[in-house]
This record gives structure tokens, sequence and C-alpha cells, in this order.
């Protein structure tokens, strides 16, 4: 008897043990995980492939805002402790480096990417091991349609290419466009045809869709093909990389008509490949470094002190949202359940972001308006024109003023501000030159 007794101790002894080392093992991506220590928040960027511009100022918006929520005491009396990942700018190495972050590292949560492609490819890693995802800036509707664990805080290619549609037509004056798009890429694929049923819808006609990869080194065929058919505009939905060499060889065959961009512009880099070249042109964005707005301003100042006197472009700016977001959403969950901390992030609401006052809705997208800004390669500014809105959202009138904390940082809406924004259109623009000049924008 006392033998049985001691094989029946023996067994309960091991049972009991791996039971507790497999609690450890997962603890830290499962709704199980501890309420103490360091905050694992896994960030995973291109810092060495064809888009390292975003992933460098994605990094740069990210640990700027952890910093300072770290300085201001963490979340909860807890520091977030970020682990970064270099995925290249490729979608299979996207994949790879989201699981490592998830169960090598034990990541509560994921920031990334800029490129939706690349978060296309590792979204379906997070949703299924029910880690929340925020992407700063991937703007493709597929994107959130993954999981109720992914997330965004940017608004999204629809919105984006119907908006630069209205502008080509109503402020520009278009009845002809033609496209250059990248063929591989998902936010050029799903820019194309927004922009193009918006166009048509408002009476405007594509007269031509040519198409390029990003690594093309010469574009002159394409554009050839277009200049013939001599449309009002033409509508280049690509990257940084194509974008300045596109603008110039345009230029070089005689192309002076309106380039017309998105996002994927805004880089420090496009100064330097397009030059001159890219007068006359006009993107879609999320923010304007340029906007005197006091909220926006204080951030260019904190970045530029912070990161060699570079000017935040649109994506650090969202990216610092998205990590200031996510802290925000954790102090409302008490912790980082898995579960709780998806559903603080859905019910986001009015959260006061240098992009704008961020809402989450039900398909766990941001409703913000989009900025039109015009290319300035003199001065190395991109200039607010316009701003429109969403449907349903209209400008805020001048009674409204809202004064709220942001994670500890007081953040300040001026009367005039639109979503934490306060943009010019062309007749301020022209009362305000002098003040505009004062300031620097890269993307």
């Amino acid at each position: 008897m006392k033998n049985i007794f001691l094989a029946f101790s023996i067994i309960f002894s091991i049972a009991f043990s791996s039971a507790c080392v497999d609690k450890g093992a997962n603890s830290g991506n499962t709704s199980t995980g501890g309420d103490t220590g360091d905050i694992k928040v896994g960030v995973y960027v291109d810092l060495t492939g064809p888009t390292s511009s975003f992933g460098q100022s994605t990094k740069n918006g990210i640990q700027l805002a952890v910093d300072e929520i770290n300085q201001a005491g963490g979340v909860n009396g807890r520091k977030i402790a970020l682990i970064i990942e270099d995925d290249q700018g490729r979608t299979e190495q996207a994949k790879t480096v989201v699981e490592k972050l998830i169960k090598q590292d034990k990541v509560v949560a994921v920031l990334g990417e800029v490129a939706s492609s690349n978060t296309l490819a590792a979204a379906p890693v997070a949703q299924e091991a029910k880690i929340p995802m925020i992407t700063p800036s991937s703007t493709n509707p597929k994107v959130t349609q993954v999981g109720d664990y992914i997330f965004r805080v940017c608004f999204l290619d629809d919105f984006q290419g119907s908006s630069i549609a209205k502008f080509a037509a109503n402020d520009l004056n278009g009845k002809t466009a033609a496209i250059l798009g990248d063929v591989n890429s998902d936010y050029s694929k799903g820019l194309t045809e927004f922009f193009e049923k918006e166009f048509t819808k408002l009476g405007g006609r594509v007269l031509a869709k040519e198409a390029y990869t990003q690594t093309d080194p010469d574009f002159k065929a394409q554009l050839t093909k277009i200049r013939n058919l001599n449309p009002d505009v033409l509508y280049v939905p690509g990257y940084y990389g194509q974008v300045g060499i596109i603008a110039r060889q345009a230029r070089e065959l005689g192309m002076n008509m309106p380039l017309l961009g998105g996002d994927g512009w805004d880089s420090p880099e496009l100064w330097s490949l397009g030059g001159e070249s890219l007068k006359n042109s006009y993107i879609t964005n999320h923010y304007s470094a340029d906007d005197p707005n006091p909220v926006i301003q204080n951030f260019v100042r904190t970045y530029k002190a912070k990161f060699n006197n570079v000017a935040p472009d649109s994506l650090a700016a969202l990216a610092y949202d998205s990590a200031k977001v996510l802290a925000d959403a954790i102090k409302r969950a008490g912790g980082t359940d898995n579960a709780k901390l998806r559903d603080a992030i859905n019910a986001t609401k009015d959260f006061a972001g240098v992009t704008g006052t961020i809402s989450i809705n039900a398909e766990r997208n941001a409703v913000k308006p989009a900025v039109v800004l015009e290319v300035n390669p003199a001065t190395k500014q991109l200039l607010p024109r316009t701003t429109i809105y969403p449907e349903g959202m209209s400008a805020p009138t001048a009674a409204a003023n809202t004064n709220t904390m942001a994670n500890g940082n007081m953040m300040m809406n001026a009367n005039q501000m639109s979503n934490g924004n306060m943009m010019m259109n062309s007749n301020m623009m022209n009362s305000n030159s002098n003040m505009n000049s004062a300031m620097n924008a890269n993307k």
C-alpha cells in the first residue's frame, strides 16, 4: 500500500509540474498572461528593404510615443518594452517575424506594418493567436477583414482613392485621366480601383491604365503611351522609390499635366528622387507637418529634437498615434488579457491623436478625413490644399473646442481644428504663407 501511495504521489507531482510549465510557456500570448513586469509589444517594419524609409519613420514614431509613455510612469505602473523586427519589405518575412514575436517573444500586441501586402501576410498569424495587431498605415480595406483582432488608425484606400478623384474632378477640372500603378502592390491596386470608380462616377474618363513593378528601372515606355493620349491628370498610386523617377521621366517627355498620388509618396527621399519634376503634384495624406495646430507643432518639434532634425512624415505621425492608442487601450482594459485588450481597442472613441481624433468603428477602422497636399519641391514641403471628409462627417464649427488627455500628454485642439488637425484651404494658404514658409514637412 505504501508503494502504491508513493507511486501515485510521484505521478501527481509530475502531472502538476507539467501543467505549470505549459502555462508558463504560453503566458505571454494567451488570455491568462500575467499583468506584472514590462509590457512586451512587437513591432515589425521594413528597415533594410525597398520601403525602408517607411519603416524607419514608423519605428521612430512608435519609439517616441513609448518613450513619452514610459517617462510618464508607463501604463498602470508598467513600462512598455518594444521588440522590433525587420521584415525587409518582404511578405514572407513579415509573416515569419510576426510568428517569432508572438511565439518566441510572447508579445501581448503587435504594431505594424506599412505596406498593405506585408500586413495581409502577417495579420492571419496574429488573428490565429488572438494577439491584437494595430497597423498604423496599411490602407487596403482587406486588412481588418482578416479578423476581430486586427485594427488600424489610418483611413482606407477606398476613401483615399475617391478623395483624390474628387479633387481631380472638382478642384483641377479634370475630365480625363490616366493611371500608372504597381501591378504587384495591394496598396496600388486598391487605389487604382477606387480612383477610377469615383472619377468615372463624377463624369470623367480613364483613358489608360499602365502598370509597373517596384524593380523596374525605367518607365518611359508606359509614360510614352500615356503622353500620346494627353490626359488632363496622371494618377500614380505608388511608393516614393518609383514615384520620384516617374515624375522625372514624365517631365522629360514633356508631360506637364498634374501628377496625383497617395500617402505612399510621403518620404524624405522623395525630394532627392523627384526634384523639381514634382512641381504641379498633389497627394492625399493623413496630416501635414506644416499645420499650425499646436498639437502637431509640438509633435514636430519633439520628433525633430530626437531624430536629427528630420521632420516627421505622416507615417511617423500615424505610428506615434498607434502606440498611444494601444497604451490607452491597455490602461482601459486593466491589463493585457487578449480579449479584454481587443475589446478596449475596439471601444476607442474620440482619442485625440496627432493625425486627428481617432474613433474605431465596427469594422475596426478609423473614421477620419483625408488631407490633399500640394507638393512643393522648392521648399521641400507638403502644403495643405483642402480637406475631404468621409460621408456623414462634416467640418467642425468654430464653436467646437476640446481639451483631452492622451496617455498623460495634454492634447489641445484649437477652435478651428478638424479632428485634431486644422486644415487650411487654398485661400487660407495665401493669407498664411509667411507662417507656412517657416515649417518643413516630409513623409
